[in-house]
């Protein structure tokens, strides 16, 4: 059976979605409730020991943590892109080049520079000549970005133009150059990097772009436990081998078995009305959306509202999806796709406490009830 549309990144329209009969395909699994059969009940299980393989070798080389591995992964099972951001030394890159080594699947690292030009990331025709006839023909060699997993570093380090050369590769898992498409492999996963606190030689990633990325990764400073252990072992002369846990069909069928994971229309319906309070111009917007909002965002939110609930949710041995894994993923979801205007600025407003806030005054059920996300958390152990 064809993955449901919800499930795969934003293509076509909502005719499409029809017109294929996936509507009512997601309709049918929803009313399930959840999931029983045998073989995914094992898949699921399946997904959750190899996740906890997955961080164990990653803790042999990046102390900490936890958290933006799990999202990683979540990433990673939503056949979705992620924007990790943080300051300087805090193993962005380790990290990454860490997870791509637990996992069977080719891997390679796009470093971003003022002088990048796109087709040093996509790839270019050469013209090659024949030995025995002498003619000449154009042949098409790759570039970086044919690997599953790309890390593109510092992103924001190179020219508009240079970071545009992904938009096609991110949505579509194909480039095109001189006419002709070229497709990427599959899986196909984009980590990028960049730095918050150094502005000077950087161009801003567009919202065209920024919107392609599933999650916006915020990245911490260790707790002074983890700083010292880092401190230790990195200076020592013991270097921890990485092994693959994971190989690209385990990857693909844990990808389907998230698409597949049932969501009720209530929670579907939740994870769009939290979308739609971002925005000023909705029907009943709150008073701080509208006067802290330049624009929220887009319908993509909504999607990837879902389909990380979805991952979340089997990384937890859940077979069905709940509001709260909706509200937790939230903040990674929402904080690139939402921009706060001056006002905000000026009030001392921050992106992720006002999505709080959202999440706060967003009824999880469609009735004008009050109760907001926050409450189902005082009973969860949410991430």
């Amino acid at each position: 059976m064809e993955a449901p549309l919800i499930g795969r990144r934003v293509r076509g329209s909502i005719e499409a979605i029809h017109e294929t009969g996936c509507l009512q395909q997601m309709t049918d699994l929803a009313n399930g409730d959840e999931l029983e059969s045998e073989d995914d009940l094992k898949t699921l299980k399946s997904l959750r020991d190899d996740f906890r393989r997955v961080q164990e070798q990653i803790g042999r080389v990046v102390i900490g943590q936890e958290d933006v591995i799990h999202e990683l992964f979540v990433t990673l099972l939503g056949d979705g892109h992620a924007l990790l951001v943080g300051v300087p030394g805090l193993a962005k890159t380790l990290l990454i080049r860490t997870l791509a080594q637990s996992l069977e699947m080719s891997f390679k690292r796009i470093q971003f520079t003022p002088d990048l030009m796109p087709a040093d990331v996509t790839g270019t025709d050469v013209i090659f000549e024949n030995q025995t006839g002498g003619e000449r023909e154009f042949r098409f060699v790759p570039g970086p970005v044919f690997a599953h997993v790309v890390l593109a570093d510092e992103v924001n380090r190179t020219p508009p133009k240079t970071q545009a050369s992904l938009l096609e590769a991110m949505q579509e898992n194909q480039v095109t150059v001189g006419g002709s498409v070229h497709s990427l492999p599959s899986p196909f996963f984009v980590l990028a990097t960049q730095n918050p606190i150094e502005q000077e030689g950087t161009y801003p990633l567009p919202e065209a772009q920024l919107d392609r990325f599933m999650l916006q990764i915020m990245i911490g400073y260790p707790s002074e436990t983890e700083e010292l252990e880092i401190a230790l072992t990195t200076t020592s002369t013991c270097p921890e081998a990485v092994e693959t846990v994971i190989g690209v069909d385990a990857m693909l069928a844990y990808q389907d078995l998230v698409r597949r994971l049932p969501v009720s229309h209530a929670v579907g319906e939740y994870a769009v009305r939290l979308a739609r309070a971002t925005r000023p111009d909705s029907s009943s917007p709150l008073d701080t959306v509208k006067r802290y909002v330049r624009w929220g965002a887009g319908p993509r939110a909504s999607q990837h509202l879902i389909l990380a609930a979805k991952a979340r949710a089997a990384l937890n041995g859940q077979n069905q999806v709940r509001p709260e894994d909706i509200a937790s993923v939230a903040r990674s979801v929402l904080r690139h796709r939402v921009r706060l205007n001056f006002a905000a600025d000026a009030d001392g407003i921050e992106t992720d406490r006002f999505i709080d806030e959202l999440i706060s005054s967003t009824p999880v059920e469609g009735n004008g009830a009050t109760r907001g996300a926050d409450q189902l958390f005082r009973s969860e152990n949410t991430r």
